[in-house]
């Protein structure tokens, strides 16, 4: 089964681009078959990880950024291929 795995978070006022080099930095250590990063106007930053897995299988999570990175709580969503 594949699962996607899917990390959002808004920046803080001005901070985007600071916040998409955090997220790449920051990448969990166990590798997807595929991980992309996406940056959308107001300093959205998106990521989105593949995995050749089951939703009850421990897969890695993207962290929460340091606070003063975000203008709000991250969102996360997982999704099964269907």
């Amino acid at each position: 089964m594949t699962v996607a795995l899917m990390w959002e978070a808004k920046a803080a006022e001005g901070r985007g681009a600071e916040l998409l080099e955090w997220a790449r930095a920051n990448a969990p250590g166990r590798e997807p078959e595929r991980r992309e990063y996406f940056a959308a106007p107001g300093g959205r930053v998106l990521v989105i990880t593949w995995w050749d897995a089951d939703f009850s299988d421990g897969l890695p999570e993207l962290p929460d950024p340091p606070r003063e990175l975000t203008a709000r709580p991250v969102h996360r969503w997982r999704f099964r291929q269907v």
